[in-house]
């Protein structure tokens, strides 16, 4: 293998969502620990949060041109279609640019044409999985890559025999948030991802109220998205409460740190973050297509580290309940945050930079032989 001198060159597709990118930047960060002459290229979109997030890091970013092809209108997919052969043809053009030994997809339509080109010209392939059940580009690309890293052992079904458990990669800091043992208070973390969700932030809102009788032993950081933040800061205000809302929380290490319980989306990278640290959680799951974050939400309260509200369910009132019910009950939260606990992998992105060695090592010993 040659990189920009003797190292590793891994190519990433990965972009969107901070659950596609912050993963993929533990797995870059774990290979360049290891081996500061590797190096690790991006490819991304210019819509999603790798346009910024990505070089900030210090890392090179590529642009495909891809549209998704699942959400949004009609004209939306008509033109996601139209755009697979470009995206094809720019994929074919990076490979030969970049020359990496390796391609990387963390899911997300950008990971599509890159890995099909990817593939098809030899270049070892791995796809890393952290939902419960995968995404529809990561079932499209199961029969052709050559391994899956998967967060849960039950998703293996859909890699045929390609899938290891690695578990799903998260900020180092997160993995040394220290346990906290329940107390008579409980501080409340709500958050609805980078944008916010604006049926958590409604709920919550309804809830406030029903726990005005509990407010001397409730502490809530409520983050909100840009969208929500002045109608739910004066929500807040209204009914008297000193709560800290913000529009976006980006030291999650220190947010988990101080607080009890947990009440949010049930991404793959919150699921992750929630068990190396060990925090207990309300979950939520966005009502996507393919049910990828109701599959996370029901592993997790399958393992007893979290509760699963659905959307269609969550009202103020049941919200509310779920909050006193566990302020109440500190022998729940606590098995809920050793629960969380069991289900941390620390160690993830080091068995991931394993197998794209190995990957790597194997095609370079082929292409000798």
């Amino acid at each position: 293998m040659s990189g920009s001198r003797n190292g590793l060159r891994l190519l990433v597709a990965a972009g969107g969502t901070g659950g596609h990118l912050y993963p993929a930047l533990a797995v870059a960060r774990e290979l360049q620990r290891r081996d500061s002459e590797s190096e690790v290229i991006f490819a991304g979109t210019r819509r999603g949060l790798e346009r910024n997030v990505v070089p900030h890091a210090g890392y090179p970013l590529e642009i495909l041109r891809v549209e998704p092809l699942r959400g949004g209108s009609l004209l939306r997919k008509l033109k996601g279609l139209l755009q697979i052969g470009p995206a094809m043809i720019e994929s074919s053009r990076l490979l030969k640019r970049v020359r990496p030994h390796v391609v990387m997809g963390v899911g997300g339509y950008v990971s599509g044409p890159l890995l099909v080109v990817a593939a098809v010209s030899g270049v070892p392939t791995l796809i890393l999985e952290p939902n419960a059940e995968p995404g529809l580009t990561n079932r499209w690309l199961s029969s052709l890559v050559d391994a899956a890293a998967l967060a849960w052992e039950e998703t293996g079904r859909f890699f045929r025999g390609k899938g290891f458990v690695s578990g799903n990669p998260v900020r180092e800091e997160i993995t040394l948030v220290d346990s906290r043992p329940p107390g008579e208070t409980m501080h409340v973390l709500l958050f609805g991802g980078s944008q916010g969700s604006l049926a958590l932030n409604r709920a919550m809102v309804e809830a406030l109220p029903h726990l005005r009788s509990h407010r001397d032993r409730l502490r809530i950081t409520h983050q909100t998205g840009e969208a929500g933040l002045e109608w739910v800061r004066t929500a807040y205000q209204e009914e008297g409460w000193t709560a800290r809302v913000e529009a976006y929380l980006d030291a999650m290490a220190k947010e988990y740190g101080d607080c009890d319980l947990v009440v949010s989306r049930a991404g793959a990278t919150t699921c992750a973050e929630l068990a190396a640290a060990g925090r207990g959680a309300v979950l939520v799951p966005l009502p996507l297509a393919g049910g990828h974050q109701r599959a996370n939400a029901e592993a997790m309260e399958r393992a007893g580290a979290a509760r699963m509200v659905l959307q269609e369910e969550l009202t103020g009132e049941n919200l509310a309940h779920l909050v006193i019910d566990l302020l109440e009950d500190r022998a729940s939260r606590q098995r809920m945050a050793e629960a969380a606990k069991t289900l941390a992998r620390p160690g993830a992105a080091g068995v991931i930079v394993d197998r794209l060695v190995e990957l790597a090592r194997k095609n370079t010993r082929e292409e000798a032989a």
